[in-house]
């Protein structure tokens, strides 16, 4: 049987990070993954480019059981400190809009980065490596057993992810090991998700689907202004993304696909302005034709400006301004960016990582009960909790 200071599995972002730090402090470190390639959700992340943190991170874009557990890991490596390593290796890289950072080239460089790290630290990875069963033993130390042989190992690192885009292999693991050791599991769903129609709305809108339009996307809880996509199946897009994690089944949402005007008042002012002017042509200036012709009333659409009644034009108001439509459901995790839910953070170390009742068990990253925004904001996560564990371990 194999010895090892510290046993990591999972080689994703948070595992090969912690991995790296802890093979900084000479521990000797193994990293194990069922699958046959490191990094899967880094490479195929950011359309290929990998949007690897965001320059305003602060502990209100995450949402957690446990709101206060991230700040601690997020204050002591932050945005700035993975800029710098990579920085360091000389990758190029751009801000996209709202402080997300995406590599120039591709996902692959941030892989090669922490590969490269990983061997400056001694890390072993050991690949299509399957985990049979966890045994905590008498001396704390820890016995698993695995498709490739026994190993043994004074701390344990879980960082298996979610259950998010199963066809990157991604299990409940995770959850399970934690169940084993008596530490709650909140539900989980997914997040960072298209929403889906209702028939009645698929019918209407799915001659829509590519079209995409600058949107304010409201939940009772929390707005998100950015570009909403129709889809065949619904509505797509960062700010309906966004708003996914919020969302509950049964809950409305409001669609603004005009944000940054009244409509109503507009109206007043071109009726006087531009009296003879049809309808859907004065929308068209700021909305896609096809778009238009979906949403307005053929008879409506066609009107001349000078001729809508009052009522009508707060009808046109309300569907531009503020369209409410209930979504059927989620695709699921599937096309999911992130699981929300997971492992209880009451009942892990906000310092370490360390499971509060269980020496030498450690959870880092996605596996945890903390999910962040659309934006790098889940990668900064799997940096800082990798960090602070690896600090530990």
């Amino acid at each position: 049987m194999e010895k090892f200071d510290v046993i990591i599995i999972g080689a994703g972002a948070a595992g090969l990070f912690c991995a790296i730090e802890a093979g900084k402090r000479n521990r000797r470190v193994l990293v194990l993954d069922h699958a046959n390639k490191v990094g899967k959700k880094i490479l195929m992340s950011g359309g290929g480019r990998c949007n690897f943190t965001n320059y305003y991170v602060t502990a209100d874009q995450f949402i957690s059981n446990n709101p206060h557990f991230c700040k601690s890991a997020l204050s002591r490596y932050t945005p700035w400190d993975f800029i710098e390593l990579v920085k360091k290796h000389q990758i190029p890289f751009h801000e996209k809009t709202l402080g997300q950072l995406f590599c120039d080239n591709k996902s692959q460089d941030i892989v090669a980065m922490l590969l490269a790290e990983c061997e400056e630290a001694k890390v072993e990875i050991r690949l299509y490596t399957k985990i049979e069963t966890i045994e905590k033993q008498a001396d704390h130390h820890f016995k698993i057993h695995t498709t490739q042989g026994d190993f043994h190992c004074q701390s344990l690192v879980i960082a298996t992810g979610g259950l998010s885009i199963p066809t990157l292999g991604a299990s409940g693991f995770g959850y399970q090991v934690a169940e084993q050791f008596g530490i709650k599991v909140f539900p989980t769903r997914a997040g960072l998700v298209p929403l889906t129609w209702h028939t009645e709305d698929k019918n209407v809108f799915s001659t829509l689907s590519g079209i995409a339009v600058d949107s304010l996307v409201q939940h009772a809880t929390i707005d998100f202004r950015e570009n909403l996509l129709f889809t065949h199946r619904g509505l797509s897009g960062p700010a309906i993304l966004q708003i996914s994690s919020y969302w509950h089944p049964g809950d409305p949402i409001t669609l603004n696909f005009l944000p940054t005007l009244s409509l109503i008042e507009a109206l007043k002012k071109a009726q006087m302005t531009y009296p003879k002017k049809q309808l859907k042509s004065w929308l068209s200036e700021s909305l896609p034709k096809r778009f238009i012709e979906c949403l307005l009333d053929p008879c409506l659409a066609v009107k001349t400006l000078a001729s809508l009644s009052y009522a009508e034009g707060e009808t046109v108001a309300a569907l531009i301004n503020a369209y409410v439509i209930k979504p059927n459901g989620t695709e699921g995790y599937r096309t999911a960016e992130v699981t929300l839910g997971g492992i209880d953070c009451h009942a892990i170390s906000s310092k370490t990582m360390e499971a509060i009742e269980v020496s030498g068990l450690y959870f880092i990253g996605e596996v945890l009960d903390v999910t962040g925004w659309l934006g790098g904001y889940n990668f900064q996560w799997a940096w800082s909790s990798g960090w602070a564990a690896g600090q530990a371990v």
